[in-house]
């Protein structure tokens, strides 16, 4: 790299995406850093790559590339991740929101606007994300139908006050509950107190601790191992979610989950154990092609 007081904004990009490239980085951080760093967004950054840094500008880059390099996930290094449009905090504390959750997202508003078509934009539809993490789903579904009831819950609360400062900063106003999967609204003393989910959502952790070996260092030596990691087979948290679904859903309801690759037979068969034939199941892939949701009609009625 040229001199540090003659950088241009091109030329930065141009170094630190080689750089990137030749560590077996994604390129892509490169922009995402330098906009962090000059507080712009790609149009502008874009529109001044001629623009030479201060060396103050400069050293802040490099840095983040940097630690980058050496493993650091760039959100946490930028505080920072977005989704479905909006900035998300995250911290170490919580999973990084990936895009493919998006679709997770997506998938579940059309699903209900279809199942609930009378209800969807009326008030009252009580939804709880599971695991919730920085809040990504429940806030973004809060944001996208304002009529929504959502609860999310988390059984971190170090997560749980990433969540609330986010759904503070953008406004969503939803419900945090700290506790492990249902077990805040099933430990109460009167059955018919038990809170009852029209829809329920989650992106639980789903990686076997059997690939451990296969993930990224930029996520396991980062990542909370808590949001990652799921017993021998990653399917330890869908087993108990699904077990205790019978007992916090409405007579008619959807449900919603992230897997893994390889994961949507298990999971819908654990599914079909629970419900048998009350339940309607789609295995969906994602945008890369590879299956990434479970959607499950359920209907008790």
């Amino acid at each position: 790299m040229k001199n540090k007081n003659n950088v241009k904004v091109y030329e930065a990009l141009q170094w630190a995406s080689s750089f990137l490239v030749q560590h077996e980085r994604d390129e892509n951080i490169a922009e995402m850093s330098l906009k962090h760093v000059l507080q712009s967004d790609r149009t502008q950054l874009l529109a001044n790559l001629h623009r030479q840094l201060s060396e103050t500008e400069y050293e802040q880059f490099a840095s983040l590339i940097n630690q980058h390099i050496k493993g650091v996930p760039i959100q946490y290094l930028i505080g920072s991740e977005e989704f479905y449009g909006r900035k998300f905090i995250v911290n170490e504390h919580v999973l990084i929101p990936r895009p493919e959750t998006e679709e997770l997202v997506y998938g579940i508003l059309q699903r209900a606007k279809r199942l609930f078509p009378m209800r969807f934009s009326a008030p009252g539809m009580q939804i709880v994300d599971i695991g919730t993490g920085s809040g990504a789903i429940a806030i973004t579904l809060k944001l996208e139908n304002p009529t929504f009831q959502v609860v999310a819950t988390d059984i971190s609360a170090s997560a749980l006050r990433v969540a609330k400062q986010n759904a503070l900063n953008l406004q969503a106003n939803i419900e945090f509950v700290e506790g492990d999967l249902f077990s805040p609204f099933l430990n109460v003393e009167n059955s018919k107190e038990v809170r009852k989910f029209d829809i329920v959502i989650s992106n639980p952790p789903y990686i076997p601790l059997t690939e451990e070996t296969q993930i990224s260092t930029v996520v396991k030596d980062y990542e909370p191992a808590s949001a990652l990691f799921a017993g021998e087979d990653g399917l330890d948290c869908y087993r108990r979610i699904i077990e205790q679904l019978p007992l916090v859903i409405q007579p008619k309801a959807l449900i919603g989950f992230e897997i893994g690759t390889g994961q949507g037979k298990a999971v819908s068969g654990l599914l079909t154990q629970q419900f048998g034939n009350l339940v309607t199941i789609e295995i969906v892939d994602d945008i890369n092609g590879k299956e990434r949701m479970v959607f499950a009609e359920i209907n008790t009625q």
